[in-house]
Parts: structure tokens; C-alpha cells; sequence
């Protein structure tokens, strides 16, 4: 760092020192020596302590410090620190292992004792940084437009000076480490006396007083919004993120492969992003492992740990206390009626956003039971968004995440809960438990990326901000990340099996007839160019089939009947939601051609001539019928997808129906693979038992959401003995709660009014009957595929 040519004529510069023992200030003063030019007169040279940032006991601002920022002149003031370094290991990096950190402590802040050691024994792991020097005039403009309103409400000039060498030192001993420990510094004394932060507590205060509140003051409020901001923000340790790393690997690599799969390309990429824009990861949550493997991915590829948001529920001990100072910061379930709460999160982001510290947080919000990815939570969406509208970067990019499993541990706990058991609350002896069940194999992690999201590309320019109420934009946003999730989600071996069995209602397969039944979803994965694993082609062979066989059956997925002739597998009624969550993890690939099968049967019951005027409204009745299960592009883009689907087994379909060159009900039997079974029965047969319990429900009861469910379980359970469901994954609370967003869209659940007008109770009833005889023909359908699917596999058809 250039600093000698940068002090003006006749002027001094003064060394500020950030020195934690007396052999770190003998180094310093040594170097300052050593690097003076000759013609730079000691007399013009100064030495100025500033409160260490690593270990020692933390001393008050020096008083010289305010005297040197008064006394005449303009000094340059440089910040000069020590850093300590790890070993060098054999691979070239100096990451400390888990056995180094947890018996000698972290290698950069070593005691007074150690230092001295590793200054004799391996002098090339102490290294002197100086950061960027800055005149005090310079500096002093600096502070005079932070204070916004004036120097009297801001934090000293001498404090102001100190908190910029340190962030200065930051960022040098950055260059050198590297961007993987890239953490913030200084954030409560920086964002606290921000005027803008001020300025917004002093509106809370005048509107509570203006609510009769007369007893709330500005340093009421300060007070309460510094407490907020200690139970929020992560507390950023460059030993713990070390520690948490090697605590990481030993975990996952408990139950899976220690070779996370990801594109090493992607994450060049999302390296070049992070340098220019601020970025935020929304990735898929399916496991409590979906945070920490991303985060090792992250940090072996020398970026820095994210910003992730974690429940409140998720803050205890110890777990609590390590995340936190790994960068997970916590939020309340709710605070919408806690102002202060508000601010300070909504300011914290602020800052995140304007200093380019990558943000994380799951974009469903909780952990998905079904295997699908669920609705949108817009909250910390809606402060980033925020943040960008107010400038505080000129754009921010989103980065879609999916983190996929060959299977899941503790997935039997999920399928608890979509039997309506309660979950488990969370708490070490929970996480104890969670590791123990890490014994079984349960294969590979793969994590893959989707194209970023573009603020400025979505929304323009920043600069205005959201008004009140807005909230189309946001929706948006969240659909189209969810959009690009989706379709980077990789097709496993397991998930393609589990769709394969799950269509044979019931019926055992051998593994050569697994094969078969793989062969057509295959071509179909193929054709359309669908992401998927390297292994997915060992499914062509029967070796690669008997492989992913065993694997369910040794976590319980599939049953092995071995006493006949010849193995045969299937799933049981009791394993079915099991083997339901791995085909959900892919069933939207699968979506369009399912449509389009049960829309053709539909139009094929009408008049010839309207027949694609009849398939056309039934694709979007039944895209109606499934918005809140499925993330559907666009109306048009949708007919698009629609037609591509077809066009696979029939080309110019379209064209040749309407000149009566192709027969409709032929293009039906020639349907590869059927879908509908597979991929819409579990859902539609849901749907019914919700709808028939409305039908039964009187207009005149008020409708209880929770009692509700409790009464479609058992209502599930009987369709389900009386064999008027066929699919048992069907009874789902998870399920049963998308019937009822359905439902409650229609109006269908009910209202004050419909309850206490007797004249609205008809109206009410009649449109619970339609709905249920709309969901009772889209299943009805379903059993016409499921006949067509068992001809063709006893050979009854071509």
C-alpha cells in the first residue's frame, strides 16, 4: 500500500496500530522502521493505538487519537495490522483441520505465547497488512455526511476514524485470505448511528405518542431496537466458521457421500457474481442439512458464508450460539405488531444489501413434507425488494438453489405429519437424535444452480419504493425463482423409480419389469433434454434397477418379496407417502403430459367437431383446478408447453385433429408414457375427500380449518378401505391443506354473511356439489388411464 508518497509536504503520518500483544507492536514498530523512507524525518512519523480486533483485553480509545484529530494539519492516517496464519497443508490451503481447531484453538488469533512460537518456527505465517491511508480531511468529510443532520448526532470523530481503520484492515487482510472469510465488522455501532435509523425511530416515536403512548422516548426506543438488533444479527467468527465447516463434513458425510455434486462451473459463475452485485440464495429446503451443505460448497470454493436467516425456534443451545456466529442471523415466527422489530430487521437488510454480503434464506419458508416445492413466503423477499427500491444497490440478483437427495434421512418423521401428527419440536436432544439416525447410507447430494434473477431486469431502475399494499411484482418474483428452481431440479434413479412403481397401483414388478416401466418415462426424460444425474442411465440395465431396488428397501421404501420364483418389489399401502415424497421432488416435469391426457379423454366425449375447442378449455380448467399444487408459466406459455408435450408421440397433431387426419381417442392409446396415474391421481383423489367432506358440511356450520382436517383424515381413511381412493399417498394433511387454499379461493369455505343469511346458504351448497362433481370426473378420468396403463402392461395394447 502506497503510503509514504501519499502524505502531503511537511505533513505526518500517523501508524494506526491494531496490536493485540507486545511481540505484534515490536513487529509493527520494526516494519514502520524498516520501510521509512530515508528522506522521511522519524520526527514526522506517529504511532496511535486503536482497540484490537482479536484477542486481548479490549482497551478504550486512546486519548492521543483525539488530540492528533484536533492538533494543525492534515496527517495521512494509515491503520497497520499483524495477521496470523494456519499451516500450510499439503493441498496449498491453510485451512485449519477440526483435531487443530479444538486442541491448539484458531492459528490467526494466537495467545501472546503461541505467537512467539510460530514467529521462531514458521516466520511465514506472520504477516504485516497495511490497509488504505486517508487524509483527515478526507476523513472528516466522510463523517460530516454520515452525521446527515449534523456532527453532534453522530458517533466522534475519533471513533469514526478508529471504526474506518478497522474496516479498512478488514478489507486488506481480505485480499489476503481470501473472500471466503468476507464478514462484516463494526455492524451494531455502524447501523445504530446511521441517521436514517435515527431518523425512523424518531417517526415510531411521534406516531406512538400520537396513539396516546405519552411515556415512550427516543432513547426508550433506541434502547429496545439495540436489544432487537443483538437477538437478530449473526455475530460472524472467522474460528467458528472453521469450526462449523469441519463440524459440517463430519456430519453429512455421517449418512451420504462426501463428493457434494455441483456444476464447478456454476460456481465460477456465481464467484464473478458476487464480486459486481449483491447476491441472495433461495434455495429448496428439504432437510435440516440443506443450509450446511450449502454453505461448505460455498466455502470450498473460497466464497464467503451467507447471511441466512434462521427461525427463532432454531436458536438453542449450543446450536444457537455456533450458527449464529456462522452467519445465520434469527428472525420471530411473527412481529407484525412490534414497530421497532420491524425497523431494525428491515434496516439490517438494508445494510447487508448496501455492503454486498450475500443473503440466504428458503424461499417455502419451512421444510417441505411432501418432496414438492411449496408457496412462496414473501417477507424477507419484500425487504430486499425494499432495499433495492431505495437504492441501496444499483441491482441485486437472485439465485435460484434446488439441493436434492437420493433419499432422506428422517423422512419418516414427514410422513408422521401428513398423517396429522404434530411436529417435533426443535431442541438438542432433537438434533442429537437427527445424527444418530445419520448411520444408514442414503446416497449423493446434488446442488444445482438456476439462472439468477435480475432486480433491475424485473423491476427497472431503484429508486421508488413499494407502495402500500403492492404486492404483484413480489408474487411475481417469487413465481418465477420457484419457475427457475423447478427446472434445474435433477431427476435421481429414485425419484423416477418411485414415479414408476407408484403408477402400477399396487402391483409387484420383478426387477426386469421395473425396467420396462422405466423404458418409456426414460425416452421421455431423453427426448425433452430434463436434468438429471449421471446415474440416471444405470436404469437401462437391470443391474443399475436391482441397485436403486435395494436402496429403498433398506431405508423402508419398497418392500422385496424373495420367496417365489424370483424377487419382486413393491410398495405397501404404509409405504406409500414414503415413495410419494421422491416422486413429488420431479412430478412437475410431468405435469403438462398428465393435462393433456386427461383433457383429450375429456374432449373425446363431445361432438367431433369440438374437439379441440373442448381439449383447449379443459388444459385450463384443469390448470385452474391446480394452481396452488403446481407452478404453471404463463396462460399462452402454458398452451405452448401443452402442444410440445404432444407433439412428442404425435407430430402436427393439432393441425391433423382438426383436419380429421388423426383420431383423438388413437392419439390416447398411443400415449408414452401415461402420466395421469402417476402424477395426478395422489392430488385429484386429495382434492376429492376434501371436496366431498365440504359437499357434507351444513352452509349453517362455521367452518374450522383444524377440525376440518382431522375429519378429512378420517373421511381419507374410509374411501380408502371402501378402495374409492386407490392411491394411499392421497391422505395427506399436506394435501388436504392445498384442497383448501383451492377451496377458499372459490369462496367455498364460507363466510359470516353465507352463515347468518339463509337466503346465501343454497348458493353456498350448490357450488360445494359442482365443485365436487369437478373433481370427481378429473378422478374418474384418472381410472381410464390407470385401465389403459394395465392393458398395456399385460400386452393387451401396442
Amino acid at each position: 500500500m502506497p503510503i509514504w508518497p501519499a502524505v502531503g509536504a511537511g505533513e505526518r503520518v500517523v501508524f494506526l496500530i491494531d496490536a493485540s500483544s507486545r511481540l505484534e507492536r515490536r513487529l509493527l514498530a520494526r516494519w514502520i522502521e524498516e520501510n521509512r523512507p530515508d528522506d522521511f524525518a522519524s520526527e514526522r512519523v506517529e504511532t496511535i493505538e486503536i482497540p484490537p480486533s482479536r484477542r486481548g483485553r479490549r482497551r478504550r480509545l486512546a486519548p492521543e487519537l483525539e488530540a492528533t484529530l484536533a492538533a494543525p494539519g492534515d496527517p495521512t492516517m494509515a491503520p497497520l495490522r499483524v495477521i496470523w496464519r494456519g499451516a500450510l497443508r499439503e493441498d496449498g490451503r491453510r485451512t485449519p483441520s477440526l483435531l487443530s481447531l479444538l486442541t491448539i484453538g484458531d492459528p490467526r488469533d494466537p495467545s501472546w505465547l503461541r505467537q512467539l512460537f510460530v514467529r521462531w518456527r514458521d516466520p511465514d505465517r506472520c504477516v504485516i497488512v497495511a490497509a488504505e491511508p486517508a487524509t483527515r480531511t478526507n476523513l472528516h468529510g466522510r463523517w460530516l455526511d454520515a452525521a446527515g443532520s449534523g456532527p453532534a448526532e453522530t458517533a466522534g470523530f475519533a471513533d469514526f476514524v478508529a471504526q474506518k481503520a478497522a474496516l479498512a484492515l478488514e478489507r486488506a487482510e481480505r485480499s489476503l485470505r481470501g473472500a471466503r472469510y468476507k464478514v462484516p465488522r463494526l455492524v451494531h455501532e455502524e447501523l445504530l448511528s446511521r441517521p436514517a435509523f435515527r431518523g425512523g425511530l424518531d417517526q415510531l416515536v411521534a406516531s406512538q405518542r400520537a396513539e396516546g403512548k405519552t411515556d415512550v422516548s427516543h432513547a426508550a426506543l433506541a434502547a429496545e431496537a439495540a436489544s432487537d438488533l443483538r437477538e437478530i444479527a449473526a455475530t460472524h467468527s472467522r474460528f467458528v466458521i472453521d469450526l462449523v465447516i469441519s463440524i459440517i463434513r463430519w456430519l453429512y458425510t455421517r449418512g451420504y457421500d462426501e463428493e457434494l455434486v455441483y456444476s464447478d462451473e456454476q460456481m465460477r459463475g456465481i464467484a464473478a457474481l458476487e464480486e459486481r452485485h449483491p447476491v441472495v440464495f433461495l434455495p429448496t429446503h428439504k432437510h435440516n442439512l440443506d443450509h450446511l451443505v450449502l454453505q461448505y460448497a460455498l466455502h470450498q470454493h473460497g466464497l464467503p458464508p451467507n447471511h441466512t436467516a434462521g427461525g427463532i425456534n432454531m436458536n438453542f443451545f449450543p446450536v444457537g450460539q455456533l450458527v449464529r456466529r456462522a452467519g445465520v442471523f434469527f428472525i420471530r415466527r411473527t412481529f407484525k405488531d412490534d414497530p421497532v422489530y420491524k425497523h431494525v430487521l428491515s434496516h439490517y437488510v438494508d445494510y447487508l444489501i448496501e455492503k454486498r454480503f450475500p443473503l440466504e434464506w428458503y424461499i417455502e419458508g419451512g421444510r417441505s413434507r411432501s418432496g414438492k416445492l411449496l408457496p412462496p413466503r414473501y417477507g424477507l423477499l419484500g425487504n430486499v425488494v425494499d432495499a433495492y427500491r431505495r437504492g441501496k444497490s444499483d441491482d441485486v440478483h437472485l439465485v435460484p438453489v434446488s439441493i436434492a437427495y437420493d433419499q432422506i434421512q428422517g423422512l419418516g418423521s414427514y410422513v408422521e405429519e401428513q398423517r396429522g401428527g404434530e411436529k417435533q419440536t426443535e431442541s438438542f436432544g432433537w438434533f442429537l437424535g437427527m445424527v444418530r439416525q445419520m448411520r444408514r447410507r442414503y446416497g449423493r447430494i446434488h446442488l444445482a444452480f438456476g439462472e439468477p434473477v435480475s432486480l433491475r431486469q424485473q423491476l427497472g431502475a431503484p429508486g421508488a419504493e413499494l407502495a402500500p399494499g403492492e404486492r404483484y411484482d413480489l408474487e411475481k418474483l417469487a413465481f418465477e425463482v420457484c419457475v427457475r428452481i423447478n427446472r434445474v431440479t435433477p431427476i435421481t434413479p429414485t425419484s423416477l423409480v418411485t414415479l414408476a412403481l407408484l403408477g402400477t397401483t399396487g402391483q409387484a414388478l420383478t426387477v426386469e419389469g421395473t425396467r420396462q416401466s422405466l423404458e418409456n418415462l426414460l425416452e421421455n426424460v431423453r427426448l425433452r433434454g430434463l436434468p438429471s444425474t449421471a446415474d440416471l442411465d444405470h436404469l437401462k440395465e437391470n443391474a443399475g434397477v436391482a441397485a436403486t431396488l435395494e436402496a429403498l428397501v433398506e431405508n423402508d421404501v419398497v418392500t422385496r418379496f424373495d420367496e417365489g420364483i424370483e424377487p419382486v418389489f413393491g410398495i405397501a399401502d404404509d409405504q406409500q407417502l414414503s415413495a410419494a415424497y421422491y416422486r413429488n421432488t420431479v412430478v412437475h416435469f410431468f405435469v403438462s403430459g398428465a393435462i393433456a391426457e386427461l383433457a383429450l379423454l375429456h374432449a373425446i366425449e363431445g361432438d367431433r367437431n369440438e374437439v379441440l375447442p373442448r381439449f383447449w378449455d379443459e388444459v385450463m380448467r384443469l390448470r385452474d383446478l391446480l394452481k396452488f399444487e403446481f407452478f404453471f408459466p404463463e396462460k399462452e406459455a402454458f398452451r405452448s408447453e401443452i402442444r410440445t408435450t404432444l407433439e412428442l408421440n404425435h407430430r402436427s397433431w393439432e393441425k391433423r385433429v382438426s383436419e380429421y387426419e388423426l383420431d383423438p381417442e388413437d392419439m390416447i392409446r398411443r400415449m408414452r408414457p401415461y402420466l395421469a396415474h402417476r402424477v395426478l391421481r395422489p392430488f385429484l383423489e386429495s382434492y376429492r375427500v376434501v371436496a366431498d367432506q365440504l359437499a357434507n358440511l351444513s352452509p349453517e356450520t362455521a367452518f374450522d380449518e383444524k377440525r376440518f382436517l382431522k375429519d378429512c383424515l378420517g373421511l381419507g381413511r374410509q374411501y380408502e378401505l371402501q378402495q374409492r381412493i386407490h392411491a394411499a399417498d392421497s391422505v395427506s394433511k399436506a394435501l388436504f391443506q392445498t384442497a383448501l387454499r383451492l377451496a377458499a379461493n372459490r369462496d367455498l369455505l364460507g363466510s359470516a354473511a353465507s352463515e347468518t343469511d339463509p337466503e346465501r346458504r343454497p348458493d353456498l351448497a350448490r357450488a360445494r356439489r359442482e365443485f365436487a362433481e369437478e373433481v370427481a370426473d378429473a378422478v374418474r378420468r384418472v381410472d381410464i388411464i390407470v385401465a389403459l396403463a394395465a392393458q398395456r402392461r399385460a400386452g393387451f395394447s401396442s
